[in-house]
């Protein structure tokens, strides 16, 4: 009981001792807040006011700077002052998005500030800012404890620009286009702009033509006019430059580039063609018109034709033909063999044009001009024989009218008496611009009243423009064909046959002979004008197709890809191709089809010059009275010069051979070869250098003449010989003549050094030491010649061979080498009986063995010297060395002759590095000379010799 009571009292103290704690602590926490309280009222009384600043302020800034210039200027003030830290202003702060600025205090006790941009300032991002400022101060002591802040100001602030860029053109380059004779206020408008951002800076004030003396003028606002009315025909084409000021007169960077076109009043007519067109040779087909277009006016066409006209007078024989000759020309086209060509090129055979006059001028046919003084005889080995009631004469030939009232006959070609009469048995002759043919047949064909003369009225005869004419003789009917159109003589005259005589006849090109009834023989009757291609053919007559091959044009009109013409197109194009008619009702078709005429020439070597074009045009409008009227257009083809080729002719220079190797003949020109280059206008060659060889052009030779220098060919004794068959499967002809030899006719290069090769000179007995023949060969009719090679055969007599022989063995100290350009070995082999070529090796033992024993006694004597007249010389040492020779007389002429063959090839292996001579003080030039000669032909002709 007394513990209970004990313990009861114990809790009660404990209780009362915790309140008295509670009631402690609740004390202390009054008497802290009552602390706190005095001490907020103090300081209350010390910071009692905020600061003040402007309501708003406005700024400017100049872009690319930092500095702000505010009005009013920046300034806080505070009622606290003068007491220290709540009177002084700490401080602005800028609130804004993003606003690149900053408020900097400058003085805390007057407050003064000033604002300021993190940065230089781009006026062309932000011309302008708006954000806030507020000022706050210094609180109630050095830790900013109380500060008051200001109300809030708004700042506006403009950003100054500065003109730091020129203007721009939107385009650098503008067109416009006029119509001449108007005047226009604005043709058209240029633009420039400016980056700046103010308006005195990003505005364009100012434009200005900088082009000197100028048809036209620039307001402010970019306008281009024209100051006076423009012509077409007088200018075209304007270029003017243009520049641009902004406002604080900044020059534009790049000044524009203006074009103004001037379009003519509109006129019906062809437009978008070239008055010149150029054409490369070889370059084919093409187009002339590729871009034109009619311009009716919008006028209301309902039918158009047009007629697109070549001429090509001036170019070659009335325009650009078969650059070959008349003869190889007729071949071409299939005509029979058989024909002579009366003026052929001039050669060493054919000679007889070499007085005459070439009409080359600027084509490459081989023409010839008659001036009324020239004339040829025709040789009679060239004169056909065998003319009978069927025979031919073509020819091209340029007249214009005779001089005086009644003019002379002037003769193409006469075949008249040689002598004592002044009879003419057939000729060709113009006369008042009529062509006549006369024939008069002989008692022994007829003897009655019969045809003789042909009269043909014709204007082509003295239009002085060149034109092809065949008189197809098929007696009595005589025909004429011109340009291939056949025409009747209008006149026929009779004469009674002439009497049969043994005077011989006399034919002549250019004027006819008189040998008879005067008192010296002479021409007469001349022919004035231009010839080319004479050819007489007996036998069969020519066809309208072969005439027609033989005078077409190579060069002419043509239109490309005929499929694609519209269907309502239609258009004739003449044989000569000279002229191409079209013929349709839509205008966009027939713009179509011209588009695709072309001029094309395909002469390997096409004559150089113009070609006249003419385009004449003729329209029918729908329903109207009057149409428009489309003027008639010319244009100049302009054919290039074309490249011009090269023949070359090599081969060797130097041939020697035994004379009595001659009587079977020499192959001349065995190691021949012709190649042709062409040499390009700007001089450069057309050839191939790999492996060091050319590249030969297809070209095709004319004739290629083969000419004795010096003394001719003795007859019956010398010649040149060609076997018929070399000929085969060939377009060639030959000639033989003491002079040479001539072969002729249109064919390859190959085929022609194929039959050179196989021409032979013969000997019968040879009398000279040295034949020189000259090769030079043609392409064009003679227009292009190659280079003259030169070949000269040396000639070994019987008696220079043995004493040859002789000097051969002795062996000299020193020896000259000599290197000939080229070195042609022939073997010929000779056919002899057994029997006598066993007295024959027998003989030459025998002799070896005397020449030997001479060779031992004068070993001493011998010298070592060589003259080479004709070749580089090179000495060099050879040391000579004894021979040891055994010839045994019994042995088998097998035996003996396979010995000779192998000493003579040590032989010959031996004297190609040294020249052996002996220079005995009796016959040292002779023996010197031998010595060279045996040298270069011991090859050719098969000496024996025994080592």
């Amino acid at each position: 009981m007394f513990l209970l009571c004990k313990c009861e009292r114990d809790q009660e103290e404990q209780k009362d001792q915790r309140s008295f704690t509670t009631m402690k602590r609740i004390l202390i926490l009054m008497l802290l807040a009552l602390g706190l309280g005095l001490s907020c009222v103090r300081a209350h009384r010390v910071n009692k006011h905020k600061p003040w600043i402007e309501s708003s302020y406005h700024g400017v800034i100049t872009e690319n700077t930092d500095a702000v210039l505010l009005d009013p200027p920046l300034v806080a003030l505070d009622k606290d002052a003068p007491v220290p830290y709540a009177g002084e202003i700490c401080g602005f702060h800028v609130q804004g998005l993003s606003a690149p600025f900053e408020a900097v205090v400058l003085n805390r006790t007057s407050g003064e500030g000033r604002l300021r941009a993190h940065g230089p300032i781009d006026c062309e991002r932000q011309r302008e800012f708006t954000f806030i400022v507020q000022a706050h101060d210094c609180g109630t002591g050095p830790e900013g404890h109380a500060e008051r802040r200001s109300h809030k100001a708004v700042v506006h602030v403009q950003v100054g620009d500065v003109n730091e860029f020129s203007p721009m053109f939107g385009q650098l380059e503008y067109h416009g286009s006029v119509t001449e004779g108007k005047v226009y206020d604005s043709i058209l408008q240029v633009q420039a702009s400016d980056q700046d951002c103010s308006p005195q800076y990003s505005q364009i004030c100012n434009y200005q033509i900088t082009s000197q003396d100028t048809a036209f003028a620039i307001d402010r606002n970019g306008h281009i006019r024209n100051t006076e009315s423009l012509s077409f025909d007088k200018k075209s084409h304007y270029k003017i430059r243009v520049t641009a000021f902004d406002c604080g007169q900044k020059r534009a960077a790049q000044d524009a580039v203006v074009h103004i076109h001037v379009k003519p009043i509109c006129k019906p007519g062809w437009q978008g063609w070239s008055k010149l067109v150029d054409y490369e040779p070889g370059m084919g087909s093409k187009l002339l018109f590729p871009k034109m277009h009619l311009e009716t006016c919008a006028g209301s066409v309902s039918w158009i034709r047009t007629t697109v006209e070549l001429e090509t007078s001036g170019a070659g024989r009335g325009c650009d033909r078969q650059s070959y000759s008349e003869r190889s020309l007729q071949k071409l086209c299939g005509a029979s063999s058989g024909s002579t060509d009366l003026l052929p090129a001039s050669s060493s055979v054919f000679n007889w044009t070499v007085t005459l006059v070439t009409d080359g001028g600027r084509d490459s046919d081989l023409t010839y001009r008659f001036d009324g003084r020239q004339a040829a005889k025709i040789p009679d080995w060239v004169v056909p024989q065998n003319l009978t009631h069927q025979f031919t004469i073509t020819t091209w030939m340029k007249h214009g009218p005779s001089p005086g009232q009644r003019a002379e006959k002037e003769t193409l070609l006469c075949n008249s008496d040689k002598t004592e009469m002044n009879r003419h048995h057939y000729s060709l002759y113009v006369h008042n611009c009529r062509l006549v043919f006369l024939l008069r047949t002989d008692y022994t064909q007829t003897d009655s009243f019969r045809p003789a003369e042909f009269h043909w009225k014709l204007e082509q005869i003295c239009d002085k423009e060149w034109h092809y004419y065949v008189i197809s003789v098929d007696f009595p009917v005589v025909t004429l064909y011109v340009d291939g159109v056949t025409y009747d003589p209008y006149l026929v005259t009779d004469d009674w046959p002439i009497h049969s005589s043994q005077i011989d006849v006399q034919l002549t090109v250019g004027a006819c002979w008189q040998g008879g009834e005067v008192s010296k023989a002479k021409f007469t009757q001349y022919f004035r004008g231009s010839l080319s291609g004479l050819m007489i053919r007996p036998g069969k007559i020519e066809n309208q197709k072969i005439i027609s091959c033989l005078q077409a044009c190579k060069e002419g009109l043509e239109i490309t890809s005929l499929e694609s013409l519209g269907q309502r197109i239609k258009f004739h194009l003449n044989p000569a191709q000279s002229l191409v008619v079209m013929e349709g009702e839509d205008l966009e078709q027939m713009n179509a089809a011209l588009r695709k005429v072309s001029y094309i020439n395909s002469r390997q070597f096409p004559t150089k010059g113009a070609r006249h074009l003419r385009i004449s045009t003729a329209v029918q409008c729908f329903g109207e009275d009057v149409c428009i009227s489309v003027p008639d257009i010319e244009a100049v083809v302009m054919v290039m010069q074309p490249s011009e080729p090269c023949i070359t002719i090599t081969g060797a220079e130097h041939l020697t051979v035994p004379a009595s190797d001659l009587a079977l003949g020499l192959s001349l020109f065995r190691d021949l070869h012709i190649i042709s280059t062409v040499t390009k206008s700007d001089g450069q060659t057309n050839t191939d250098h790999r492996s060091g060889a050319f590249k030969e052009i297809t070209h095709n030779l004319d004739y290629c003449d083969i000419m004795v220098l010096g003394e001719e060919l003795r007859a019956g004794l010398e010649s040149l010989e060609l076997h018929h068959s070399a000929l085969l499967g060939k377009h060639l002809e030959y000639a033989n003549s003491s002079t040479g030899m001539s072969i002729y006719g249109l064919d390859s290069i190959s085929h022609y050094t194929e039959v050179i090769g196989q021409v032979r000179y013969q000997s019968r007995r040879a009398v000279d030491s040295v034949r020189t023949f000259k090769l030079t060969c043609s392409e064009l009719s003679g227009h292009y010649t190659s280079d003259q090679y030169t070949l000269q055969v040396n000639i070994l007599h019987s008696e220079e061979a043995i004493e040859h022989v002789s000097h051969a063995i002795a062996p000299p100290k020193y020896m000259q080498i000599i290197h000939p350009t080229v070195i042609e070995s022939n073997s010929y082999s000779i056919v002899v009986p057994a029997v006598a070529t066993a007295v024959i090796v027998l003989c030459i033992a025998a002799l070896l063995v005397v020449l030997l024993s001479v060779y031992l006694f004068n070993q001493p004597q011998n010298q070592e010297h060589i003259h080479t007249h004709t070749l580089p010389e090179k000495q060099a040492d050879c040391d000579g060395s004894s021979l040891s020779i055994t010839v045994n007389p019994l042995e088998s002429f097998q035996e003996l002759q396979s010995a000779e063959v192998t000493e003579e090839e040590e032989e010959e292996d031996e004297e190609e590095d040294c020249d052996i001579s002996s220079t005995d003080s009796d016959s040292d030039e002779e023996e010197t000379t031998t010595s060279f000669i045996h040298h270069q032909t011991r090859m050719q002709w098969g000496t024996s010799t025994l080592h």
